[in-house]
Protein backbone atom coordinates (compact mmCIF):
# COMPACT_ATOMS: atom_id res chain seq x y z
CA UNK A 1 0.00 0.00 0.00
CA UNK A 2 1.44 3.43 -1.01
CA UNK A 3 1.71 5.97 1.42
CA UNK A 4 0.08 9.46 0.50
CA UNK A 5 1.60 12.67 1.20
CA UNK A 6 -0.18 14.35 4.17
CA UNK A 7 -1.17 18.19 3.25
CA UNK A 8 1.26 19.19 5.73
CA UNK A 9 4.62 17.83 4.26
CA UNK A 10 2.98 19.60 1.03
CA UNK A 11 2.15 22.90 3.12
CA UNK A 12 5.98 22.39 4.12
CA UNK A 13 7.60 22.15 0.53
CA UNK A 14 5.64 25.03 -0.41
CA UNK A 15 7.94 27.50 1.11
CA UNK A 16 11.29 26.25 -0.16
CA UNK A 17 9.75 25.81 -3.62
CA UNK A 18 9.08 29.61 -3.74
CA UNK A 19 12.18 30.54 -2.18
CA UNK A 20 13.89 28.43 -4.86
CA UNK A 21 11.87 30.16 -7.47
CA UNK A 22 12.68 33.39 -6.13
CA UNK A 23 16.39 32.47 -6.46
CA UNK A 24 16.20 31.75 -9.62
CA UNK A 25 14.37 34.06 -11.22
CA UNK A 26 16.95 37.41 -9.19
CA UNK A 27 19.77 35.09 -10.23
CA UNK A 28 18.10 35.33 -13.88
CA UNK A 29 17.60 39.24 -13.22
CA UNK A 30 21.38 39.74 -12.50
CA UNK A 31 22.57 37.66 -15.61
CA UNK A 32 20.30 39.42 -17.55
CA UNK A 33 21.91 43.17 -16.37
CA UNK A 34 25.04 41.36 -16.92
CA UNK A 35 24.47 40.46 -20.40
CA UNK A 36 22.64 43.66 -21.06
CA UNK A 37 26.09 45.81 -20.35
CA UNK A 38 28.23 44.07 -22.09
CA UNK A 39 26.25 43.50 -25.10
CA UNK A 40 25.34 47.31 -24.64
CA UNK A 41 28.99 48.42 -24.87
CA UNK A 42 29.63 45.96 -28.17
CA UNK A 43 26.36 47.78 -30.14
CA UNK A 44 27.99 51.31 -28.90
CA UNK A 45 31.20 50.57 -30.35
CA UNK A 46 29.36 49.45 -33.97
CA UNK A 47 27.39 52.52 -33.88
CA UNK A 48 30.77 54.92 -32.64
CA UNK A 49 33.09 52.90 -35.09
CA UNK A 50 30.38 54.39 -37.61
CA UNK A 51 30.68 57.78 -36.47
CA UNK A 52 34.63 57.93 -35.99
CA UNK A 53 34.43 56.93 -39.76
CA UNK A 54 32.13 59.85 -40.65
CA UNK A 55 34.62 62.52 -38.41
CA UNK A 56 37.90 61.29 -40.10
CA UNK A 57 36.12 61.38 -43.11
CA UNK A 58 34.56 64.95 -42.92
CA UNK A 59 37.27 66.58 -40.27
CA UNK A 60 33.74 67.26 -38.00
CA UNK A 61 32.68 65.34 -34.69
CA UNK A 62 29.95 63.19 -35.31
CA UNK A 63 27.61 61.67 -32.82
CA UNK A 64 27.26 58.04 -32.96
CA UNK A 65 22.94 58.90 -32.00
CA UNK A 66 20.69 61.72 -31.98
CA UNK A 67 20.69 62.38 -28.57
CA UNK A 68 24.30 61.66 -27.41
CA UNK A 69 26.29 63.93 -25.42
CA UNK A 70 29.35 63.12 -26.88
CA UNK A 71 31.28 62.30 -29.93
CA UNK A 72 34.44 59.83 -31.12
CA UNK A 73 37.75 61.17 -30.80
CA UNK A 74 40.10 58.80 -31.20
CA UNK A 75 40.34 55.47 -32.07
CA UNK A 76 42.99 53.11 -29.68
CA UNK A 77 44.53 49.74 -31.02
CA UNK A 78 46.73 47.19 -29.31
CA UNK A 79 47.90 45.30 -32.53
CA UNK A 80 49.54 42.73 -30.23
CA UNK A 81 46.20 42.20 -28.73
CA UNK A 82 44.29 42.60 -31.52
CA UNK A 83 41.88 44.64 -29.14
CA UNK A 84 40.45 47.98 -30.41
CA UNK A 85 37.62 50.66 -28.84
CA UNK A 86 36.76 53.91 -30.04
CA UNK A 87 37.65 56.91 -27.48
CA UNK A 88 35.04 59.66 -26.60
CA UNK A 89 35.49 63.15 -25.51
CA UNK A 90 34.98 63.04 -22.04
CA UNK A 91 34.58 60.71 -19.04
CA UNK A 92 31.59 61.17 -17.54
CA UNK A 93 29.14 58.04 -16.45
CA UNK A 94 27.12 58.39 -19.55
CA UNK A 95 30.03 58.29 -21.62
CA UNK A 96 32.03 55.64 -19.85
CA UNK A 97 29.00 53.79 -20.36
CA UNK A 98 29.53 52.97 -24.14
CA UNK A 99 33.62 53.44 -24.80
CA UNK A 100 36.50 55.13 -22.98
CA UNK A 101 36.77 58.78 -22.18
CA UNK A 102 39.27 61.39 -23.16
CA UNK A 103 39.92 62.94 -19.68
CA UNK A 104 39.23 66.93 -20.16
CA UNK A 105 42.17 69.21 -19.52
CA UNK A 106 44.38 66.12 -21.19
CA UNK A 107 45.94 66.96 -24.91
CA UNK A 108 45.02 65.17 -27.71
CA UNK A 109 47.02 61.89 -28.16
CA UNK A 110 50.60 63.38 -30.00
CA UNK A 111 50.41 66.41 -28.66
CA UNK A 112 53.19 67.69 -25.91
CA UNK A 113 52.25 66.41 -22.41
CA UNK A 114 50.14 63.28 -21.37
CA UNK A 115 46.60 62.42 -23.02
CA UNK A 116 44.74 60.69 -20.62
CA UNK A 117 41.92 57.97 -21.72
CA UNK A 118 39.78 56.12 -19.06
CA UNK A 119 37.18 53.56 -19.32
CA UNK A 120 36.01 50.73 -17.02
CA UNK A 121 37.71 47.15 -16.04
CA UNK A 122 34.91 44.91 -17.36
CA UNK A 123 34.47 46.58 -20.93
CA UNK A 124 36.29 48.29 -23.11
CA UNK A 125 39.91 48.36 -21.01
CA UNK A 126 39.13 44.77 -19.49
CA UNK A 127 42.71 44.26 -22.51
CA UNK A 128 44.90 46.27 -20.19
CA UNK A 129 45.18 43.10 -17.87
CA UNK A 130 47.23 41.58 -20.85
CA UNK A 131 49.17 44.84 -22.13
CA UNK A 132 52.67 44.58 -21.08
CA UNK A 133 55.98 46.66 -21.27
CA UNK A 134 57.11 47.00 -25.44
CA UNK A 135 53.61 46.54 -26.54
CA UNK A 136 52.50 48.89 -29.19
CA UNK A 137 49.32 51.17 -28.97
CA UNK A 138 48.57 52.89 -31.91
CA UNK A 139 46.14 55.74 -31.74
CA UNK A 140 43.86 57.37 -34.90
CA UNK A 141 42.58 60.81 -34.01
CA UNK A 142 39.67 61.97 -35.35
CA UNK A 143 41.48 64.39 -37.64
CA UNK A 144 42.83 61.38 -38.99
CA UNK A 145 47.04 61.69 -37.49
CA UNK A 146 48.28 58.17 -36.07
CA UNK A 147 50.60 58.69 -33.12
CA UNK A 148 52.16 55.14 -32.13
CA UNK A 149 53.06 54.72 -28.73
CA UNK A 150 55.27 52.23 -26.70
CA UNK A 151 54.11 51.33 -23.03
CA UNK A 152 56.65 51.61 -20.44
CA UNK A 153 54.95 50.24 -17.35
CA UNK A 154 51.57 49.77 -15.44
CA UNK A 155 50.89 50.26 -11.66
CA UNK A 156 48.39 50.57 -8.70
CA UNK A 157 47.51 53.99 -7.56
CA UNK A 158 45.18 55.51 -5.55
CA UNK A 159 42.19 57.85 -7.54
CA UNK A 160 43.93 61.07 -6.27
CA UNK A 161 47.15 60.13 -6.24
CA UNK A 162 48.03 58.87 -9.88
CA UNK A 163 51.12 60.87 -10.26
CA UNK A 164 49.74 61.86 -13.94
CA UNK A 165 50.62 65.04 -15.33
CA UNK A 166 48.97 66.68 -18.28
CA UNK A 167 51.88 69.11 -18.87
CA UNK A 168 54.83 66.65 -18.40
CA UNK A 169 58.05 66.59 -20.44
CA UNK A 170 57.19 64.52 -23.87
CA UNK A 171 54.22 63.24 -25.68
CA UNK A 172 52.54 60.63 -23.46
CA UNK A 173 49.27 58.07 -23.60
CA UNK A 174 48.32 57.08 -20.04
CA UNK A 175 45.23 54.16 -20.12
CA UNK A 176 43.23 54.43 -16.25
CA UNK A 177 40.91 51.69 -15.15
CA UNK A 178 39.54 50.64 -11.98
CA UNK A 179 41.69 48.01 -9.87
CA UNK A 180 41.34 45.48 -9.14
CA UNK A 181 40.45 44.34 -12.75
CA UNK A 182 38.45 41.52 -11.11
CA UNK A 183 36.54 43.14 -8.70
CA UNK A 184 32.34 43.67 -9.02
CA UNK A 185 32.53 46.88 -6.66
CA UNK A 186 34.93 50.19 -7.39
CA UNK A 187 37.35 51.45 -4.66
CA UNK A 188 39.54 53.49 -4.33
CA UNK A 189 42.55 52.16 -6.78
CA UNK A 190 43.37 52.85 -10.36
CA UNK A 191 45.38 50.90 -12.67
CA UNK A 192 47.32 52.93 -15.10
CA UNK A 193 49.45 51.82 -17.92
CA UNK A 194 51.67 54.89 -19.11
CA UNK A 195 53.27 54.90 -22.79
CA UNK A 196 55.95 56.90 -24.63
CA UNK A 197 55.26 58.39 -28.37
CA UNK A 198 57.61 56.26 -30.29
CA UNK A 199 59.09 59.00 -32.80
Amino acid sequence: MNAQPTKGAAARRLPIAVLGATILLIGLVMMGQGLWIHAKATLAQVLLERAFAQSVETGAPVKPWAWADTWPVAKIEVPRLKASAIVLEGASGQALAFGPGHLSGTPKAGERGAAVYAAHRDTHFAFLAKVRPGDEIRVTRADGQVVRFEVTGGQVVRWDASGVDPHAQGTKLVLATCWPLDAKVSGPLRYVVRAQAIT
